[in-house]
């Protein structure tokens, strides 16, 4: 949790430094800012759709942000290396990145599948969502009359087994974000310790990989998210 606050303190401080009070010509700060939402927007906004970009941007960009540099914070020193050991030789690290622990990331998941709910219900209706659900997919015109009606439980099995598997998002969420983030600081633990006289020099290709592997869990978590929503709400017939 101290380190959840801490960074989430640090994103605060940091763009209000850079970015000061807007202005139409933009600072260096704010040009950067400016540039990660852009670059933020070209990913999500196809995805949503340009009707719940804007609802829903504050969601998914915080998600990103946040859950970044919570992976990174693994990296800087001190983290996950300072703490002690008990009697019975048991290592307890007493400041850990937030998403190497499991609440954090089910907290996290539950969020985002709390507002999920909020933006389908409130941009499609009830009505809506369980047509998309149960609904028959099929054109009338195209396959006729009766392969229609033959294909009306076929959908609502499915709809059960989209329901389901809605269920089960907070888990799927949570349990591979913190995975990805506690086997990566499990295994720069081991690389300080698997070749003594070396700890200077083994762990710097994991450090890399690392980096890496915190931006595509970032990623990937914001866009399941967006992708959960678009398929509720995006039908694709929005003119821009």
């Amino acid at each position: 949790m101290i380190t959840s606050w801490a960074i989430s303190l640090l994103i605060i401080l940091v763009v209000r430094l850079l970015v000061g009070k807007t202005s139409l010509v933009p600072s260096k700060g704010q040009l950067f800012v400016e540039s990660i939402v852009g670059g933020l927007r070209s990913i999500v906004e196809p995805i949503v759709g340009r009707k719940l970009f804007f609802p829903s941007f504050w969601l998914l960009s915080g998600l990103f942000i946040f859950i970044l540099i919570q992976n990174w914070s693994g990296l800087l020193p001190g983290v996950g290396s300072i703490g002690y050991y008990d009697e019975n030789g048991k290592y307890t690290s007493l400041i850990r990145p937030g998403n190497a622990d499991l609440n954090m990331t089910l907290a996290l998941a539950a969020v985002a599948n709390i507002a999920w709910l909020y933006f389908i219900f409130k941009f499609e209706g009830l009505k809506s969502i369980m047509v998309h659900i149960f609904g028959n997919k099929a054109d009338k015109n195209e396959v006729g009359l009766y392969t229609f009606i033959g294909l009306i439980p076929i959908f609502f099995a499915v709809g059960i087994i989209e329901v389901i598997s809605i269920l089960f998002r907070p888990i799927s969420l949570s349990f591979r974000l913190f995975g990805n983030v506690y086997g990566g600081e499990n295994l720069l633990h081991k690389m300080f310790t698997i070749a003594p006289g070396f700890e200077w020099i083994v762990p710097i290709p994991f450090y890399f990989m690392e980096i890496l592997i915190g931006l595509v869990q970032a990623l990937v978590f914001m866009l399941l998210i967006s992708v959960f929503i678009g398929l509720m709400c995006n039908h694709g017939n929005e003119h821009h």
